[in-house]
């Protein structure tokens, strides 16, 4: 996952306010570098501002403005789950029994805890939430189901869908200019 991944995520949670008021604070140089980081998480400042075209002070120094307003909130690898040995990616939608404050809080904080939960959101619709999940094989899916997931408490309505291949998955959503 790059930076930008994740910064541009936030960009799509914000109220239209904060988004526009953002968007008049991003400039092209911003825009550019945002554009590079997100295809290359590791390029060195030099080639950063080479590849924008200025002296390596302007890139560092917006870098760095981002980065204090939040707009960058950090830098991570990107990993390949088959080479590690997670053959297997599952969708689930989950439906709580009741949606009040306490069921969702004790649900999100028992499943932030399953390191084969790789994304959680709340959702609108007929599932109270979907997740990603990864494991080996479906023998390993077996167990996080009977031994996880239905023992948290709350939980009433269990979905699963197999994701076959990826298609493709971007790193950034599209960057504001």
């Amino acid at each position: 996952m790059t930076i930008l991944r994740r910064l541009l995520a936030c960009l799509h949670h914000i109220n239209p306010e904060q988004r526009a008021w953002l968007t008049q604070k991003l400039d092209k140089v911003d825009a550019k570098i945002m554009q590079i980081l997100s295809q290359d998480g590791r390029i060195s400042w030099r080639d950063l501002a080479e590849q924008i075209g200025l002296s390596l002070t302007p890139p560092c120094a917006a870098s760095g403005r981002l980065e204090s307003e939040g707009v960058i909130t950090g830098y991570s690898a990107q990993f390949d789950e088959q080479k590690l040995g997670y053959g297997i990616t599952m969708y689930v939608w989950v439906s709580l029994e009741r949606q009040v404050e306490e069921t969702l809080k004790v649900f999100e904080r028992r499943i932030a805890d399953v390191p084969e939960v790789m994304s959680c959101y709340l959702m609108t619709g007929e599932a109270d939430y979907v997740l990603r999940i990864v494991v080996p094989d479906l023998p390993s899916y077996q167990r996080f189901m009977l031994d996880v997931l239905t023992r948290i408490p709350g939980v009433s309505r269990i979905q699963s869908g197999l994701a076959i291949k990826p298609v493709f998955q971007r790193a950034a959503p599209p960057i504001p200019r």
